[in-house]
């Protein structure tokens, strides 16, 4: 019963939003479709008919309601290579086999790998999008028409004011549709959603790759598939993320991999490239009334009748009301308090922030950046818990006794202080050394407390280490070398 009452709960519980942002969705889907299919290096339709079977298949069988997922830029440029020299049916090859991955990738749960991503690292990504977005806009807004400023002025005065009057409709569409008729009633002549190129007139065939199926075409596709793969699943599971911080909703990102993964396959049968979220049509949606996984189907299915039977009504969009509507996408997804963040956060978390907007400027690839604020939170964290720990010395003067209490963590970045914080020199007679108040993490840690041990062992010194607790203990017995030699040297002495 519970199970039932979700299914009802994603999919009809918010039926007028849905439909009408998933309608939003699905106009500003056609431009970015087509753009990305010319990175590719493919005809038009391939990214199209790719966003109708990516949105409708991840609808549902994705972990992430209301979130969009169609032909995105972020795989598009890995495609172009592969299609130039082998062409287009590799394409679809690498494609379906970049599905399988993503569906192994769900039923290993990888998806939990997201919980090491710092608010940093998101941050610097929304942000870096929002730029990307932005960017991708200004071919149409540099040497055009006075017309199209006028046009675009129009839309996003419509896309925030319309809002004051009422809700109820999404006023992206309202903005479509305003635009479009002020082209039409004065007689302007400004680049229209046919100016993007050609459009498809048929649903495309299904069909396997024709491909020879051998190891020669396993070699060529696999470092493109596990490349689409990895870079779909990081920018799908941190479009999720997002969203789930948009709706305030918690989202299953195993499922989310393999609806990707199945989103692809789907995709390339039917003569589509690979895919994967959006974060832009995924804060359209969301903004726009969004909530359920209808939301998502119905900017899929609406797609296609566009493409199929409204194709008329399409043509005549001017480009100018789309560009709009990604333009108040790219406002609102950049996190303007960031900036204000960046005095009043630890300068750490800023570099990482900076560092992860950069290196996504820098080489126009979210998964670069990405991997770069990870790496340096990784770092950062590492440095600060090292600095966490403190070895006190207690001298006896009347029984000779030496005793050094550490406490925190001890792991490869504060092993080296760990060492440096003994007197070998001054050792006396005997030294305890009580780490019941300190963690052993790795085997870098076993070997900087077995050097110490040694060190004292050499001069002489009676030395015991007292406190460990069970885990350290594990570590130890498993790893040290000196608890080792104490053991082999009972066992000689006992026979």
């Amino acid at each position: 019963m519970r199970s039932l009452s979700n299914y009802r709960q994603e999919w009809f519980s918010n039926i007028r939003g849905d439909v009408l942002s998933g309608i939003v969705v699905a106009l500003a889907l056609i431009p970015e479709a087509v753009g990305f299919s010319v990175i590719a290096g493919v005809d038009p339709k391939v990214g199209l008919f790719a966003s109708v079977a990516i949105a409708c298949v991840t609808a549902i069988t994705g972990g992430r309601p209301a979130m969009i997922s169609a032909a995105t830029a972020s795989t598009a440029v890995l495609m172009g290579p592969l299609v130039r020299d082998h062409g287009i049916q590799y394409l679809f090859a690498a494609t379906i086999l970049m599905g399988l991955l993503q569906i192994c990738a769900g039923l290993l749960k990888l998806g939990r790998l997201m919980r090491f991503v710092s608010r940093s690292v998101m941050t610097g990504f929304v942000n870096s999008l929002a730029i990307l977005i932005f960017i991708a806009q200004l071919p149409e807004l540099i040497h055009v028409q006075k017309a199209t400023y006028l046009l675009i002025a129009i839309a996003l005065a419509v896309i925030y004011l319309f809002p004051r009057i009422t809700k109820a409709v999404p006023s992206p569409l309202v903005a479509i549709v305003v635009v479009t008729l002020v082209t039409l009633g004065f007689g302007i002549h400004v680049k229209t959603v046919a100016d993007l190129g050609e459009m498809p007139t048929a649903l495309p065939p299904f069909a396997f790759p024709q491909v020879p199926w051998t190891l020669d075409t396993l070699r060529i596709i696999f470092p493109y598939s596990i490349a689409l793969a990895a870079v779909g699943l990081l920018e799908s599971l941190l479009t999720a993320q997002i969203v789930d911080d948009l709706t305030d909703t918690a989202s299953n990102k195993s499922r989310e991999c393999m609806g990707q993964g199945a989103g692809n396959i789907v995709s390339a049968l039917f003569g589509g490239m690979g895919g994967c979220a959006m974060i832009g049509q995924s804060v359209i949606n969301v903004t726009s009334g969004g909530r359920g996984r209808l939301s998502t189907f119905i900017a899929g299915a609406f797609l296609l009748v566009l493409l199929l039977v409204l194709d008329d009504i399409l043509r005549i969009v001017p480009v100018a009301a789309l560009v709009a509507v990604m333009i108040m996408v790219s406002i609102g997804t950049f996190s303007w308090k960031s900036i204000l963040d960046l005095k009043r956060h630890p300068g750490t978390s800023s570099i990482v922030m900076l560092a992860t907007v950069a290196t996504v400027l820098a080489t126009q690839d979210l998964s670069k950046g990405v991997v770069v604020g990870v790496l340096l939170s990784g770092i950062f964290f590492a440095g600060k818990v090292a600095r966490l720990f403190s070895v006190a010395k207690h001298d006896d003067a009347m029984t000779g006794i030496v005793t050094y209490t550490v406490e925190g963590q001890i792991f490869f970045a504060s092993a080296e202080s760990f060492i440096a914080a003994f007197d070998f020199a001054n050792a006396g007679k005997k030294v305890i050394i009580d780490v019941s108040g300190a963690h052993l993490w790795d085997i870098t840690a076993v070997g900087a407390l077995d050097k110490v041990v040694i060190k004292f062992r050499r001069a002489g010194v009676d030395i015991d280490v007292l406190g460990f607790n069970k885990a350290s203990a594990d570590m130890v017995d498993r790893f040290a070398l000196h608890d080792k030699d104490e053991r082999q040297a009972a066992s000689v002495s006992l026979h």
